[in-house]
């Protein structure tokens, strides 16, 4: 690791996702909600990257950084990463984020630099760890739908207060890591994703369970460090929600945790 001053905040690498602007320009994206919370909250500076092995060498990313944000993404993880044909209809995938991501996540568990996973990269998480992911977790019985809200014409709903509210509960594993951090054995978050976890990974321990049964919260067994993932979109508003804010508090104290170990 190169030698920082010992007053320098924490830096976190933030994941970016490939997107066409204007139908001609290819460009790597990150949404501005989980810069914020980086800084505001877990009290680091956000540092992008770009989600693809051609571009970033994860040797020389993770002797940069304190931690990584997973962020959640319009494209679904890609089947064949998990012994599924692909479907058009499971559209638009982001393989090279798939590699970048896979490979990142298991360098980081090892090296005990911590990881946050969100929606995405909560999925990205357990597939890393050999696990099985459902394209539509509302086609499967006794769900609800998971995603956005909609208008009646179809078009998603314009207001971003409504798109992002809480939509149902989450049920903490009693004496869990979240349950610890959180101080509670039920929270109520938002819900904005179609693809969920079918089957956990090989490391991967189920910290919260929807009212339908729905997957929302996880850690890596025997992580050196911070190594959670959450369905919902906790980058929204942890300045403001109290259980969003504690879970971007606990990362960046990871972060200063393994800023300070030599």
């Amino acid at each position: 690791r190169v030698s920082m001053p010992s007053m320098t905040k924490p830096v976190v690498g933030v994941i970016g996702n490939a997107q066409v602007i204007n139908d001609r320009h290819n460009v790597q994206l990150v949404g501005q909600r989980n810069l914020q919370a980086i800084a505001e909250v877990a009290g680091a500076l956000p540092l992008m990257f770009a989600g693809t092995p051609d571009i970033t060498d994860i040797d020389a990313l993770l002797g940069a950084v304190d931690g990584i944000l997973l962020t959640g993404a319009r494209a679904n993880v890609h089947p064949a990463h998990f012994g599924v044909e692909p479907d058009p209809r499971h559209e638009p995938y982001d393989q090279a984020r798939d590699a970048m991501a896979l490979a990142l996540i298991e360098a980081c568990v090892a090296r005990g630099i911590p990881l946050f996973g969100i929606c995405r990269g909560f999925q990205e998480m357990n597939v890393a760890f050999g696990g099985s992911l459902h394209p539509e977790i509302r086609e499967l019985p006794g769900r609800m739908n998971h995603r956005m809200p909609r208008l009646e014409n179809g078009e998603i709903h314009p207001d971003p207060e409504v798109v992002f509210a809480d939509r149902h509960e989450v049920r903490l594993v009693a004496g869990g890591l979240f349950a610890g951090l959180l101080g509670c054995e039920t929270i109520r978050v938002n819900s904005l994703h179609g693809q969920g976890i079918l089957e956990p990974g090989e490391r991967v321990v189920v910290e919260g369970v929807a009212e339908d049964g729905t997957i929302e919260a996880i850690r890596v067994a025997e992580a050196p460090s911070f190594a959670v993932g959450v369905q919902w979109h906790a980058e929204y508003d942890p300045q403001r929600n109290p259980i969003n804010r504690a879970l971007f508090k606990a990362f960046g104290a990871a972060l200063l945790d393994h800023r300070r170990t030599p």
